[in-house]
């Protein structure tokens, strides 16, 4: 690795720092701070720090991150947020601050690091070591807080902490090498360098620096040889024969997707965790010509599944095979393209589970232990861990399952809560004694962390992934029980045992190997197989230690050869609005519901996909879905896709017209291009959510391509301009057609439903993705497109509102109460009589009045959308008379806005009095 750095630059003395702490190998290079050492940038950017790969790094704190990571020090979610505030929070007041100014300027953010610091009571910013947050910090304020001139005041532990940092050589150094002595006055050099970290790190690529990014000459005519290179001819990416099975010479991915629980309607968070992001990512490696295998199920065994049977008067398999159907119905409805979507019910899994129990018999890793349960005498059964609520004995959370507490993340066992209820009937169990056989985890546990450093290192771990793995091994491995007194479940095949059955965390993830042996006898292809196969797991985070854990301690207890995970990929949770999921209270939409909403499944992925909560927990949220279809989808990308097709049809009779690049045109090609690259970069490394912003950025660049070409004018001139609209067309169609190759993951109808329309010819599917991105023209001179119609529809207010009450856990008032639920119905603790004669009331005041909340509430959203879309257009350079008639549209939408909320409704006569 190369590390560009300059004098005088405070970012440099960032890098540095970081450098000398972590003690990673890296030759530095000093350089001229007007040095362009990023090739595909028009202007300096400095630090950069060259990786072995050939890509460019060129954000500090990026860089500073990027270090720890290779020292083997990852950053956690508070470390992000610290790095987050340091670029817009703390640096902007750097910026503002000069001279004596800078105490002025600097009290908030000195404050909240106070603040800060005293609540966490430790001695670092995270915890109890140094990390990129506070060396990022301290490098930031050194020249600062190291002036006498600056004092902190009463600020006792921003002191504390700062000394802790000042005398460490690594920042001293840092800042020498960096300042050269001048103090306080170097950190005001070079501004335009420190401007470029005062972004937030989770704003979108639409909204940072990359749309305005300056493209050199050789890029241009890079991407314009490319461009004439023109579509390869071969088999297409998504065909497939069955069985799948690994082949030489081929990258060999075998997917999992985390078995939903059978008896559970899975809700979008479950759905955007596990098999939609498995989906996403299988669709895009098929794109890429590897050897991709997907296979998932329903996990079946097990107390919940017994208790369900009770309830509903059925036995267990009838359960099983009822729900089976529902969520392969589900899954089928959300286009999840499985290889193969099974079942654990199956002898396949009595077969494999217990040949891997009786192979960790023999190797001496299993033992004895007699077990303290719980038991509920009301409901007659040893109690299953996920039936079992109380007080987690680490972290006093009141909600802490039998066998995890979902706040700490820390291992429980039942017995060891405060206050356990039964979750099926709320009695309090009680401690019952039964004999049960453990894995013995402290005895693979030195295989498994030598197995665990290989694979975090060289494979794509989310960083979740890795820090909750670490803290299980921190913690110390215990011996983990792997059976139960149930029984539905495969059965122990030990004779002494033979009442009980495999515990579920022990048993389950086995079904990955069942459900592949029963989608090909020859599985142990894929399972048997380490050098050949690279292993994908998806989940949600709560899933990670039996993936990270338990379940590669069975395989290697067994010593059979089995494959192991390389990839562990795991999501924070979605919640829904500000609250979350939940099927009693009615709150959510759950799989089985978003069909009857009438919003197509490709919405629903794309939304979904756009809040995937990969770095930090996020929300679902009917307004912003609502935004985001109808700014994103209608009017960015489906509004430049229709553009495109029509002007093909209207203005050169269906065929793609004749094209002369000009430095323009070769400038898109190359921001086009660069953009696609991002797009592999990211998706290479399962940032889904991340990845399809570059989608997105390249519709706007057409759009604005579009509008300042103005091609619907030029085909009116003379033979010039009409070759400029030709090319001008033929450009932004076939940057249509590179777009419904990258949405195919994301979008898989919309995606067949652009190269419908342009008639696109399916070699472009096979193209577009190989190697690092290869934008080529796919639709030539002459090229007959189909019919072209517009690809998405506005999600109204109205409707919007409707569902928001629909799945919001209340009623309409105007929805008759026997379509209320049993769940709702128990809520209510008062009768309904009582407070029916308030709301009439109320009503008539606000009649009176002339206030309507309701419909100013449905208005704010609609001036909200409608201001988005007049500012879009101005962003665009569209069309003065265009602007003006939606200007129009906005003004009046705030004249009934003020109407509904009781105010006068001409604001504007009083701004003309003020000119």
């Amino acid at each position: 690795m190369k590390l560009f750095v300059s004098e005088g630059n405070p970012h440099c003395r960032k890098v540095l720092a970081a450098l000398e702490v972590t003690g990673v190998q890296c030759d530095v290079h000093y350089v001229n701070h007007e040095e362009r050492v990023v090739p595909y940038l028009s202007r300096p950017a400095l630090p950069a720090l060259l990786l072995p790969s050939g890509l460019h790094l060129f954000s500090s704190n990026a860089i500073c991150r990027y270090l720890f990571e290779v020292s083997g020090t990852d950053c956690s979610e508070l470390c992000g947020q610290w790095l987050e505030w340091e670029a817009t929070d703390l640096q902007p007041a750097l910026l503002q601050g000069k001279g004596s100014e800078v105490s002025k300027v600097l009290q908030g953010p000195l404050n909240y690091l106070e603040q800060s610091l005293s609540k966490g009571n430790t001695p670092y910013l995270t915890g109890d070591a140094v990390s990129v947050a506070d060396v990022v910090l301290w490098a930031a304020l050194y020249p600062i807080l190291s002036d006498s001139s600056q004092a902190l005041g009463e600020r006792k532990c921003v002191k504390t902490w700062f000394d802790r940092g000042a005398v460490m050589h690594s920042l001293q150094s840092s800042a020498q090498k960096v300042l050269q002595g001048k103090g306080l006055q170097g950190n005001q050099c070079n501004q335009s360098n420190q401007c470029r970290d005062t972004k937030p790190c989770n704003s979108s690529p639409a909204e940072g620096e990359e749309s305005e990014r300056l493209v050199s000459v050789e890029e241009m005519e890079a991407a314009a040889l490319t461009w004439s290179k023109g579509l390869n001819s071969c088999q297409s990416a998504t065909d497939r024969q069955h069985p799948i099975l690994p082949m030489e010479g081929k990258r060999n991915i075998l997917l999992t997707s985390a078995l939903p629980y059978v008896n559970n309607v899975p809700h979008l968070g479950n759905i955007i965790g596990c098999v939609l992001s498995t989906d996403v990512f299988s669709r895009y490696g098929r794109l890429r010509d590897w050897n991709v295998l997907f296979v998932c199920g329903t996990d079946e065994y097990g107390t919940a599944t017994e208790n369900k049977a009770r309830e509903e008067g059925l036995t267990p398999q009838q359960i099983c095979d009822k729900y089976h159907a529902i969520h392969a119905s589900i899954y089928k409805w959300f286009q999840i393209d499985f290889d193969f979507f099974g079942r654990t019910t199956t002898e396949k899994q009595t077969e494999i589970a217990q040949d891997i129990f009786w192979r960790l018999h023999k190797h001496g890793f299993l033992v004895e232990d007699t077990v303290e349960q719980l038991r509920c005498e009301n409901c007659q059964r040893f109690l299953a861990d996920r039936f079992v609520e109380g007080i987690c004995p680490h972290c006093s959370y009141p909600e802490a399952r039998g066998d995890q507490c979902d706040k700490c993340g820390r291992l429980i066992n039942a017995v060891e809560l405060s206050e356990p209820q039964c979750k099926v009937c709320r009695q309090t169990p009680v401690i019952r004694s039964s004999k049960h056989l453990f894995l013995d985890l402290p005895k693979i546990e030195s295989q498994l962390e030598q197995w665990l450093d290989k694979s975090t290192s060289t494979g794509d771990w989310t960083a979740n992934a890795k820090q909750i793995t670490r803290s299980w091994l921190r913690d110390g491995l215990k011996p983990r029980c792997i059976t139960r007194d149930l029984k539905w479940g495969t059965p122990v095949p030990h004779p002494d045992f033979k009442e009980k059955v495999f515990y579920v965390w022990f048993d389950a993830p086995i079904g990955y190997l069942s459900i592949t042996a029963n989608y090909t006898d020859q599985w142990e292809k894929w399972w048997k197989n380490p050098d050949q196969v690279e292993l994908y797991n998806f989940m949600a985070k709560d899933n990670v230690p039996f993936h990270s854990v338990v379940f590669p301690c069975s395989l290697l207890g067994a010593q059979d050869n089995y494959t192991l995970v390389s990839h562990l990929v795991a999501t924070e949770y979605l919640n829904y609005e500000d609250s979350k999921f939940s099927k009693s209270r009615g709150v959510g939409v759950f799989g089985d519901m978003a069909k009857e909403t009438g919003i197509p499944s490709d919405v629903w992925r794309f939304y979904l996909l756009y809040v995937r909560p990969e770095g930090q927990d996020s929300a679902f949220s009917w307004a912003d879905m609502a935004t985001k279809n109808n700014s994103e989808l209608l009017n960015n990308l489906g509004n430049f896709i229709n553009r495109a097709g029509m002007f093909v049809a209207k203005f050169f009779e269906g065929c793609v017209p004749a094209m002369e690049l000009q430095q323009e045109d070769k400038k898109l090609l190359a921001l086009v291009g660069w953009e696609l690259q991002q797009y592999i970069q990211l998706m290479d490394k399962v940032k889904i959510r991340d990845a399809l912003k570059h989608i997105l950025n390249i519709s706007r660049h057409g759009n604005q391509y579009i509008q300042v070409n103005e091609p619907w004018k030029k085909i009116k001139g003379g033979d010039t301009e009409r070759q400029r609209a030709g090319t001008v067309t033929g450009v932004s169609v076939n940057i249509a057609c590179l777009l419904s190759v990258m949405l195919y993951p994301y979008m898989p109808t919309v995606s067949q439903t652009i190269r419908d329309q342009l008639n696109a010819p399916q070699s472009c599917i096979n193209t577009m993705l190989k190697g690092t991105g290869t934008f080529v023209c796919a639709l030539c001179r002459g090229h007959r497109i189909g019919t072209v119609s517009p690809l998405f529809q506005k999600l109204e207010v109205d409707q919007i509102e409707a569902l928001k009450k629909r799945f919001g856990g209340q009623q309409p008032e105007d929805e008759p109460p026997k379509k209320k639920t049993a769940a709702q119905k128990a809520a209510s603790t008062q009768p309904a009589a009582v407070p029916a004669p308030a709301a009439p009331a109320a009503a008539e005041v606000a009649a009176v009045n002339g206030v309507d909340p309701e419909k100013a509430k449905q208005l704010t959203q609609a001036v909200a959308e409608q201001g988005e879309k007049v500012r879009t257009l101005k962003a665009q350079k569209a069309e003065k008379a265009a602007i003006t008639a939606e200007v129009a549209k906005l003004l009046d939408l705030k004249k009934q806005l003020a109407l509904a909320e009781g105010k006068s409704p001409e604001p504007a006569p009083q701004k003309g009095k003020k000119k």
